[in-house]
């Protein structure tokens, strides 16, 4: 009956370390295209949101404290929503670049990032 007992508390442990570890991780959302969240925009109001995107060219306006730019959907182009980030400009930073963040999404046009990752560049050349 001991090394049955033994065994019990040991996967007891296991469970509530892991338990314990996932704590707070949100596994529910995923990334978000642009149209998506234009789509339907009153659902992610007020809530965090991921999403990918290109910096549309001549929007990028950076200044002290803080960078603006409109996201333009990678797939249909034409839908596209305004960024505002308080944070450092992360390397590499340019128009016409793809990007993923994930900020509140405060209004139907309108998110506010508090993290930036830029996209990969391509190796290769067409």
């Amino acid at each position: 009956m001991e090394k049955q007992q033994k065994t019990i508390v040991a996967i007891l442990f296991v469970v509530s370390v892991a338990v314990i570890g996932l704590w707070g991780v949100d596994f529910s959302q995923g990334y978000l295209m642009v149209s998506e969240l234009a789509t339907d925009p009153q659902t992610h109001i007020g809530n965090e949101v991921n999403t990918m995107g290109n910096i549309k060219n001549g929007t990028l306006q950076v200044a002290p404290g803080i960078i603006t730019f409109s996201l333009v959907d990678l797939e249909d182009h034409a839908s596209e929503i305004e960024v505002q980030y308080t944070g450092d400009l992360p390397a590499s930073f340019v128009e016409g670049q793809d990007v993923s963040l994930s900020g509140t999404m405060v209004s139907a046009q309108k998110i506010e990032a508090h993290q930036i990752v830029m996209g990969c560049p391509s190796k290769y050349t067409e």
